[in-house]
């Protein structure tokens, strides 16, 4: 059954891989703004927390409603971490190699609405330039700060996949 865990869950990775990387090309041909969304984003929060939820469930129904801790962890983790992984790809080729002036009218996209919403709040002007003139050094595609961001990323859905591994166990009271 751990080869069936395993291969379930890689194949909803790649299902949420090429979902979450079709949104990132859509978005970069239809309006580059669409990935400074905040309602993208949850969107897509979500979404992998589903996938990883149903790769779960999945793996549980074929054990016959059983799943233990670890079993849940694992379908859940896989799933998602080889989906936001294939997908870091894809922005950090998209973004660096194939179009990077993209990402430089992003960075200005985000550099904008942060600007207003530090404004909206009542930031001092001295604060906001200071907010301003960091975002500005920055590279937010370039490799070292895109591993950081999946880093943390991964941290985070790996606190979410525990508590999905907690709801959804069951012990096979029939297991010695």
């Amino acid at each position: 059954m751990e080869k069936s865990l395993k291969s379930l869950s890689a194949t909803y990775g790649i299902y949420l891989a090429i979902l979450l990387a079709s949104v990132t090309i859509l978005a970069y041909v239809i309006n580059l703004e669409l990935l400074t969304s905040v309602w993208l984003g949850v969107g897509l929060f979500i979404v992998i927390i589903i996938f990883g939820i149903l790769s779960t469930a999945k793996v549980k129904s074929l054990q016959n409603g059983f799943i233990s801790f670890k079993e849940a962890f694992t379908a859940y983790f896989t799933t998602v971490v080889i989906g936001i992984l294939i997908s870091a790809i894809v922005s950090i080729v998209l973004f660096n190699y194939i179009d990077p002036d993209a990402a430089e009218a992003l960075k200005q996209q985000v550099i904008e609405k942060s600007t207003a919403m530090m404004q909206s709040f009542g930031a001092p002007q001295a604060e906001i330039d200071k907010a301003v003139a960091e975002m500005q050094k920055q590279n937010q595609f370039e490799l070292g700060n895109q591993l950081k961001s999946l880093a943390m990323q991964i941290v985070f859905y790996c606190v979410v996949g525990l508590i999905v591994a907690f709801a959804m166990k069951k012990t096979d009271p029939d297991a010695v």
